[in-house]
């Protein structure tokens, strides 16, 4: 399956979604290529939709290596991958340095996005994680255990494309997977879009901007 874009990824989803049996849902999207998909959702659901926003802490010498992450929500949070830190040798001093360097860039990029909208509470509720695709899902992984530990009534992972042993692997941290490709061979995300240009910060404000204005709308007319 090829996509024409990511608005049209996250309409097949939200269809997907739709029969399932969701109580009082929030959609949380990692940015920023997780928006467009994630305001489709959030549309069809008649949901609230959030930002997860997610900074991997990665390895001296070895960036690309997550010893851990920072999580965006109602409290800022952090994972750390246990076994690369013990293999490193290194310690949590290590881990609480970065830390305070990606809650500042956390904050700013929350700032630039949703302004002064309150952060969502996923406690009881149905949680759906919404990305425009998965490749390695270290980023998705360290971002479900942060969520996990609000304790949401539900928590699902809804994405387009991502490779089978990849979602086969981020089956623990959830307790439902919408996952509507998982191709072979794999080899990128945007080999399964027409369009997968970057997504930018305009772009983002762009799309929580007339979420709002629709929600605004609906409520001036049910009020009429």
């Amino acid at each position: 399956m090829i996509f024409k874009n990511r608005r049209e990824a996250g309409e097949r989803l939200a269809k997907r979604l739709l029969p399932l049996s969701v109580r009082d849902p929030v959609v949380l999207a990692l940015p920023r290529g997780g928006v467009p998909v994630g305001a489709e959702i959030a549309r069809a659901l008649s949901a609230p939709l959030d930002l997860l926003l997610v900074r991997k802490i990665g390895a001296p010498g070895q960036p690309e290596l997550a010893v851990g992450a920072v999580i965006d929500g109602e409290r800022l949070d952090f994972v750390v991958n246990d076994d690369v830190l013990q293999a490193l040798g290194l310690s949590m001093d290590f881990i609480r340095e970065h830390v305070r360097a990606h809650v500042a860039e956390i904050e700013r990029r929350r700032s630039l996005y949703m302004g002064d909208r309150d952060r969502v509470r996923v406690r009881g509720r149905t949680t759906l994680v919404a990305d425009d695709g998965i490749a390695t899902g270290a980023t998705v992984r360290a971002a479900l255990r942060g969520i996990r530990r609000r304790d949401p009534g539900h928590l699902v992972l809804a994405v387009p494309v991502a490779p089978a042993p990849t979602i086969e692997a981020l089956r623990a941290e959830v307790d439902e997977i919408v996952c509507l490709e998982t191709p072979t061979p794999f080899g990128a995300i945007g080999w399964f879009y027409k369009d997968f240009d970057q997504v930018g910060d305009a772009e983002v404000q762009a799309i929580l901007n007339a979420l709002d204005s629709e929600r605004e709308a609906a409520t001036l007319l049910r009020e009429e």
